[in-house]
């Protein structure tokens, strides 16, 4: 079903009295555009410009607008060799537009400086613009669909109900499909990584690593229809984000405002156009633009155009994964998905992610299913951090509770990775100290036992990688879907005990994320650690159905377990429980960053 439309989109033309109606007339436009942009910073240009189709074939806006200027030649010239790389979450979700992934399609890069993210205007998108090229990595453009993947997707959510009580016969199953119909309240959209794990006894199972508010994955995902070019972004538009269009309560438009993973965050912007009939504006927000190109009026976000004038928005997609509270209300009017409570109660923020897993573990005891996460302790300050580790036996994992993109974590294996993290500056007051999931030889140790890597099928040379997987599900009226699956291995093999390699490095061979931040505070990405669920790559994983269905499974639990930390932070009426908040999480540095 398509989404909502404005109540006054119907009264509108969206061409009137901006697009001019002579060749001449759009010559003398172009014209005026170049010597606006006559001094601008090759560096900026990608951030600037967009796509010079969607400047010069869709330069509309509403009346009220004005008219938006198309780029000029020379900067679409400069766009064509350089690429703005911000590295993706996971954000978290972690892998984005890079060098490699453009160099694949045969394209010169530049990579963007990161003095390039200021001063940006919202550019519109229309209905009509969706490009699969520009919103898919290009190996994906033409894999297929591994058929174990494919159906893994047709099952529905009752036969996944049948098959995973009949592997486990003391879950309840009523619980389990009350749980699979759970309507998430501020937690609609999500991603978890997992890993795939097992034990000394052999008990094979996945876990959480993590779950993101604002999650990759579309640009990896083959598609599970030929006909449907928008895949899994039409997916999460009719469902999460049609299902918050339903609740808009003011007029406006509808935007997708982003600080990383442009080749996503067009994509959102460019199906919605598709799903809504409307117009889109697609925003660049960055925490340090000096003059941002989003306001909040009356906690009604309003977007600024290339011509100055200010747009207020209704509905907006949010792909902001940097310290989002810092520039975006608690409360909003606009529709925000997901809004920054679910950033805050576990989505951005591992320590509220931590507590919201143990209330709700709790909660379902009596019905033998949990989230399944490693041994996490949180709220640690830098001096009782050595204590921790030494605990569990010298091997463990630091995380910056509040960071992304692979960046804020250190694996702790010898003495001098410790001595390298306490002479650190940080941001931030209080850390999580977890149990490292290594090999089995050099695992923490802990009273539930020892986890440890299963990783991929050998290779030639005999060399197992760690991967971990990311489960990306969408939540509405209806209840979960899983909406796509990527994974992603380490750089280095894993290797049985740490003195067999002096050389090798804990991260090396752990580290899974794809995001890497440059000197100049850009991201690449390595893609070639890509794994696709495709006929190629998916076997390399060792994993089958069950395992996706697990994955799925505890994805959907640490959802509704952040969802619900959302509901005991926000009351009602909407009001933020500062006081609890503060009580759960109490790290001044985080506090003083909040916008109430």
């Amino acid at each position: 079903m398509p989404l909502a439309a404005s109540t006054d989109a119907a009264t509108v033309d969206p061409l009137a009295a901006v697009v001019p109606s002579s060749e001449d007339a759009k010559t003398a436009v172009i014209d005026g555009a170049a010597a606006n942009l006559a001094n601008l910073d090759i560096n900026d240009a990608p951030t600037v410009v967009g796509s010079l189709a969607a400047s010069i074939g869709h330069s509309r806006s509403s009346s009220s607008a004005g008219p938006i200027v198309p780029c000029c030649p020379a900067v679409v010239a400069a766009a064509t060799t350089a690429s703005s790389t911000t590295g993706d979450e996971t954000d978290g979700d972690a892998d984005n537009v890079s060098a490699n992934a453009e160099a694949e399609a045969g394209a010169d890069v530049i990579v963007a400086k990161a003095k390039s993210k200021q001063g940006c205007n919202a550019q519109l998108v229309m209905a009509g613009d969706f490009e699969q090229a520009n919103h898919f990595y290009p190996r994906v453009l033409n894999a297929q669909i591994h058929p174990l993947v494919s159906s893994f997707f047709q099952l529905g959510n009752e036969r996944i109900i049948a098959r995973y009580v009949h592997l486990r016969p003391n879950v309840n199953q009523d619980k389990l499909r009350e749980l699979l119909a759970y309507k998430p309240k501020h937690f609609a959209w999500a991603g978890s990584d997992l890993f795939n794990v097992t034990t000394d006894q052999g008990q094979h199972q996945m876990i959480i690593i993590e779950t993101n508010s604002c999650p990759s994955g579309q640009k990896s995902m083959p598609l599970l229809q030929d006909t449907d070019e928008c895949g899994g972004y039409r997916s999460v538009l009719r469902s999460a984000f049609g299902d918050l269009l339903k609740t808009a309560e003011i007029d406006g438009e509808l935007a997708v405002i982003y600080d990383k993973n442009h080749m996503e965050a067009s994509g959102y912007a460019a199906a919605m156009a598709e799903e809504s009939g409307e117009h889109v504006w697609l925003v660049e927000y960055h925490d340090s633009d000096q003059d941002p190109p989003v306001r909040w009026t009356d906690r009604v976000m309003e977007i600024r155009d290339a011509a100055g004038a200010w747009h207020p928005i209704r509905a907006c997609f949010r792909y902001v994964t940097q310290r989002p509270w810092s520039r975006i209300p608690l409360y909003t009017r606009t529709r925000v998905l997901n809004p920054v409570i679910a950033c805050l109660a576990g989505g951005r923020n591992k320590m509220m992610a931590a507590r919201a897993y143990e209330m709700l573990n709790a909660e379902l005891r009596p019905y033998n299913m949990s989230v399944r996460v490693p041994l996490t302790i949180y709220n640690v300050v830098r001096d009782e951090v050595p204590l921790w580790i030494d605990s569990m036996g010298g091997h463990a994992v630091i995380k910056n509770p509040y960071s992304n993109a692979g960046q804020g974590v250190w694996t702790i294996t010898t003495k001098e990775d410790l001595q390298n993290f306490m002479t650190l500056d940080h941001r931030y007051d209080k850390f999580i100290v977890q149990s490292l999931v290594g090999n089995a030889s050099w695992s923490s140790t802990t009273h539930d036992g020892c986890f440890y890597h299963v990783g991929t099928i050998p290779n030639k040379k005999n060399n197992i990688f760690v991967c971990d997987v990311r489960m990306m599900i969408a939540g509405a009226s209806d209840g979960f879907r899983p909406i796509s699956i990527y994974a992603r291995r380490a750089r280095l093999p894993l290797i049985a005990k740490l003195e067999d390699d002096p050389t090798a490095t804990s991260w090396g061979m752990l580290g899974t994320n794809l995001s890497v931040k440059l000197p100049d505070g850009s991201w690449t990405t390595e893609s070639q650690r890509l794994v696709l669920m495709d006929r190629k790559d998916f076997n390399q994983l060792g994993i089958g159905i069950d395992d996706l269905i697990d994955a799925y499974i505890q994805t959907v639990l640490s959802v509704i377990a952040i969802d619900k930390m959302c509901q005991r932070l926000v009351d009602d009426g909407d009001k933020f429980n500062y006081d609890l908040f503060r009580a759960l999480n109490p790290d001044d540095a985080l506090l003083s960053e909040l916008t109430l």
